[in-house]
């Protein structure tokens, strides 16, 4: 697999005070986006609402002589199959860790998210997401065995990058997206058509290939695989490619864009990436006809990051 690290990053703020009655429910979290609060024991997880918050709170063990405040927020719509969930359970996983006088290294961060959604609330999930939140940057990962993965950051040339920054564009299709239901139909199908399986080759050979056409800094062929990856996936599933992202797809082959292909595992919702021409003045035009479709369907600003889990302890 490859991924690509992108701002804007999720932000976990927490804030620790003296737990002197000794509540039960002393965890307070605020999640800026969806303008919510809860209040939690950390023992006893409620899981209807903000599950994967309440399993991040729920797997490191919170010392009962401290209350904590914690506000999460991004810029980038939830939902978006953008690995924003993923992104925001391990800065809350390390910003937690920290809380308590423990330190986890990326990649047992991204370990611990990967099982509160597979563990904790019974998601079906891959770890790709997890891992290029912790370590940020391009990642080219390799999973022998699930979990277990080695991850390669790619270094570029300052030229490539820049122009992979100015060339990609985040597509927000106007609804959310859970990929987990997605994924339980993907598992069905390929355990029924063999056939299935040869997609799934294709899409691991089209991350080597895609690896070495961005390090070269070759543009179209990177484009090219996008491309066909996306077709890749239509094939495992009618519904990973939606219409409302074919209506996107138009637009971006009517600009001369090199590539594109929906995130995640696609669907209704959540969001396509598109490698955009080289010339500035068509990536806006294309841009703003996609705005003009209008149903909540926009760009989302972004830029490449190479810094994954970050924590600053400030006392």
């Amino acid at each position: 697999m490859l991924n690509i690290a992108v701002k804007p990053r999720v932000e976990v703020r927490i804030q620790l005070f003296e737990n002197h009655l000794r509540k039960r429910e002393r965890v307070r979290i605020h999640a800026e986006n969806y303008g919510e609060t809860i209040v939690l024991d950390p023992e006893k997880p409620d899981f209807r609402r903000h599950p994967i918050l309440q399993g991040a709170v729920n797997s490191l063990p919170i010392p009962e002589e401290v209350e904590l405040m914690i506000a999460l927020s991004s810029l980038v719509p939830g939902g978006s199959s953008t690995g924003t969930s993923a992104a925001a359970c391990v800065a809350l996983l390390g910003g937690l860790a920290a809380a308590s006088g423990q330190e986890l290294n990326l990649a047992d961060a991204a370990c611990l998210a990967l099982r509160v959604e597979t563990d904790k609330l019974g998601l079906q999930s891959g770890i790709q997401d997890q891992l290029c939140s912790a370590y940020g940057g391009i990642c080219f990962i390799d999973m022998k065995q699930y979990p277990a993965a080695d991850v390669q950051k790619l270094s570029l040339d300052e030229h490539v990058k820049e122009e992979l920054a100015q060339r990609l564009a985040l597509v927000y299709m106007g609804s959310s997206h859970s990929s987990s239901a997605l994924h339980e139909e993907v598992i069905a199908f390929l355990e029924t058509k063999s056939a299935g399986y040869d997609a799934l080759r294709t899409l691991k050979e089209l991350a080597g290939e895609a690896r070495e056409h961005l390090i070269r800094g070759d543009f179209a062929s990177f484009g090219d695989a996008m491309v066909r990856n996306n077709e890749c996936q239509r094939s495992l599933h009618a519904g990973l490619i939606s219409g409302r992202a074919d209506d996107v797809i138009s637009i971006a082959k009517r600009h001369e864009a090199a590539g594109w292909k929906v995130n995640g595992a696609g669907g209704e919702g959540g969001s396509l990436t598109i490698l955009g021409s080289r010339g500035k003045a068509e990536r806006d035009k294309m841009l703003d006809e996609i705005e003009a479709l209008g149903k909540g369907i926009r760009p989302v600003s972004i830029g490449l990051e190479d810094t994954g889990l970050d924590v600053d302890v400030n006392n």
